[in-house]
């Protein structure tokens, strides 16, 4: 239902979350978090690495309860909601993880220092807190592989630590399609214990048909004081989303006809995937003098379930897994390192070693998505298997100035993975598909910065990245048999980037980077049918392009933020592929010709955001557009580009008991009709997920001053 014109122009006196004025200040330190481990007083200002920090406090622009609503001003990331709860968020940074049909691949997730990534290298955006958050930070370019088994980048959620006298939240809204979210935080200190729990609440019937999901979501930290210099933290966190409904990709004609539909199937086979998943981490830091010690450990149990719509005559097949995926698995890991700070020959020097041990185990079966003729349901057992992957890496870096203009940065990481599937199903027609599979690599990196003056760095950088497959990779062979494409290779590639990074007194920044990352073996979507993908290696490909990145104070009560981004995505390599051809190919024949274009990727992307505070009112609007991108590997469907604008204001009353805010936002505000998001090398050619009409969002927050 389209909102109607009178109620936009009257929606437009409140629209979304307050937005504060942004005072000229100082320059200020803030210190960079490399491997999570501290390096003290090193400013990410003097480090070769393209970084964006983006505050989601109370003080944030506050957008909702989806992590990607907030990311959309970090240059050379794509975070696409996809309309479609069950997928979850398409998360990519410069063009990394572009391929993913659900989860993020290819770019390292931590929420608090601990992993959000599995072991495996598959990682969810969904149990990210934003309503406990205090900030987000996004590390791209050659120095994301100190982190490990990825390539494209790293995203970093920190929680706020709480203090003495800080007040409680409460946070409520309901918008369009039904959404309504509602949460609570609790903050503050008693005794020696900082602590920060948050809870949510959020569902939507969603704007596509068939598209309804639900979350409940839970974060806590806690922290101790136990000594001068020493303190323990303990993380929790509880995630569940039951039945949330997935309405598949349309087709080109179908979106035309009406993008609110669901695909046919999807209601037939009622396509839907549950998740629940709990976690708990326990970090313990040690300050001295001139080192930090930090020892973490963390373990969780993940299960999900998902229906898939494939039909009745395809899980026929004596080799085929069925139409329903059921996972539940355990995971954990240790991590060890130790930070020292001094001098070398007289220059700052800062030091950090490291080791870390992480492992998962989970048990996958596979069921028919039918009994008799009712779909939906789950019917015989067609897939047994018990999977293991474990890593263990080990990584050093040191960051030392030497000289009055300029500093290094430089670092190496070794990593090892293993894969082990053991095969329980086993009948005439399937036999035994066990095995297993070992990658390793070991990645160096090193970047110099040039002091040219106080508000001016020029810095330059490279390195190795390393991407092994992860489970969801290795879950089904291109060819259509049984068992684990354990025949897929890790993909490695080598990164290049030049920047600079300006700051003024006024608050006003820049930051500019070209790169280009080289990656041979890439990881590639082989077909897509039915939610259900396999993947394979395509050979050599490259990203290479230019980010920008500028803030600006507008006197003392406006702000203006910009991020552009150009990416060219293209093979170097050509290889045959089975788009275009019918279902099941076998033997790939099309010729996908060098320099053609990597699908999932747009070649321009902006966000442009406007703030004003007059008084007690705040207001902001802002434009999201996206150039338009190839859906599949012959590049002969696309995605058409679009340009959005929303609005936002808010009004704030004091109250007796601390601030009362009234809130609202209108997304798309002209209306326009656009593609959110693709699923890649679909085999139906259902490539398209289209993005919501003009919604509106209206809310209020509440900061509890509980007194002294």
């Amino acid at each position: 239902m389209r909102t109607p014109a009178p109620f936009l122009i009257v929606s437009g006196l409140f629209l979304a979350d307050p937005v504060h004025a942004v005072e000229p200040v100082p320059e200020t330190l803030r210190a960079v978090q490399v491997q999570a481990a501290k390096v003290h007083a090193v400013d990410d200002f003097e480090l070769p690495a393209s970084s964006t920090t983006v505050d989601v406090g109370t003080a944030g622009n506050g957008r909702g309860a989806l992590v990607g609503e907030a990311l959309g001003g970090v240059p050379g990331l794509s975070a696409r909601e996809r309309q479609n709860l069950a997928q979850d968020t398409q998360l990519s940074i410069r063009g990394f993880g572009a391929r993913s049909t659900f989860g993020v691949r290819g770019v390292r997730l931590l929420v608090d220092g601990v992993p959000a990534t599995m072991p495996d290298g598959q990682g969810q955006l969904s149990h990210f807190s934003l309503l406990g958050a205090d900030r987000i930070e996004v590390l791209r370019g050659p120095f994301s592989a100190l982190y490990g088994n990825s390539s494209g980048g790293v995203l970093q959620l920190w929680s706020a630590d709480g203090q003495a006298g800080d007040p409680w939240r409460l946070r409520s809204s309901a918008g369009s399609n039904g959404s309504a979210s509602t949460g609570v935080q609790l903050k503050g200190k008693t005794g020696a214990m900082h602590y920060n729990v948050a809870a949510n609440h959020f569902r939507t019937d969603g704007w596509r048909d068939h598209s309804a999901a639900r979350r409940e979501s839970l974060a806590a930290r806690l922290g101790f004081a136990l000594a001068p210099g020493q303190r323990l933290d303990l993380l929790l966190n509880g995630f569940d989303a039951p039945h949330a409904q997935d309405p598949l990709g349309l087709t080109r004609v179908q979106v035309q006809a009406d993008p609110r539909q669901a695909t046919a199937v999807a209601t037939q086979y009622d396509t839907r995937k549950s998740v629940r998943q709990n976690q708990a981490g326990l970090v313990y830091t040690l300050d001295r003098e001139h080192q930090t010690w930090r020892l973490m450990g963390y373990a969780g149990q993940r299960a999900v379930e998902q229906f898939l719509a494939i039909p009745p005559a395809t899980q026929g097949n004596p080799l085929h897994s069925g139409g329903v995926i059921d996972l539940d698995g355990n995971y954990g890991g240790v991590d060890a390192r130790w930070a020292w700070h001094g001098a070398l020959a007289g220059r700052p020097l800062e030091l950090v070693l490291g080791a870390n041990a992480d492992r998962q185990r989970q048990h996958r079966t596979g069921y028919e998505n039918f009994i008799g003729t009712t779909y939906g349901i789950k019917g015989r057992l067609r897939r047994d298997q018990r999977d293991q992957v474990q890593n263990v890496d080990q990584f050093a870096q040191a960051w030392w100035q030497f000289s009055p203009r300029w500093s290094a940065l430089v670092g190496a990481r070794h990593t090892q993975v293993r894969f082990r599937s053991q095969d329980h199903y086993l009948t005439a027609g399937n036999p035994d598909d066990s095995g297993r599979r070992d990658y390793s690599a070991t990645t160096p990196v090193g970047g110099l910065v040039f002091r040219a003056n106080d508000g001016l760095r020029l810095y330059a950088s490279a390195g190795r990245g390393f991407e092994s497959p992860t489970f969801n990779e290795l879950g089904y062979r291109a060819d259509g048999g049984a068992g684990m494409a354990l025949d897929l290779s890790s993909s490695t590639s080598r990164n290049y980037e030049l920047g600079a990074k300006w700051r003024a007194q006024s608050g006003a920044r820049l930051e500019l980077a070209l790169f280009r990352a080289d990656t041979d073996d890439e990881l590639a979507v082989a077909t897509n049918s039915g939610g259900r993908s396999s993947y394979r290696n395509i050979g050599a490909t490259r990203r290479q392009g230019v980010e920008l990145g500028w803030q600006q104070p507008i006197g003392e009560s406006q702000h203006l933020q910009l991020a552009w981004t150009w990416l060219q995505a293209s093979v170097r390599d050509g290889y045959l592929t089975c788009t275009g051809l019918p279902a099941p190919c076998r033997v790939p024949t099309n010729r996908v010709a060098p320099g053609s274009r990597l699908p999932g990727v747009p070649r321009q992307q902006l966000s442009a955001r406007w703030q004003w505070q007059p008084g007690a009112w705040q207001w902001a609007a802002e434009v999201v557009a996206a150039s338009d991108m190839v859906v599949n590997d012959l590049a002969d469907a696309r995605a058409p580009g679009y340009a959005l604008l929303n609005l936002e204001a808010a009004r704030e009353w004091l109250t007796t008991r601390g601030p009362l805010r009234v809130f609202a936002r209108v997304d798309n505000v002209l209306d326009q009709r656009y593609i959110g998001s693709v699923i890649v090398n679909d085999g139906n050619q259902r490539y398209y997920e289209p993005g919501p009409d003009r919604g509106v969002t209206l809310g209020l927050q509440w900061l509890w001053d509980r007194g002294s």
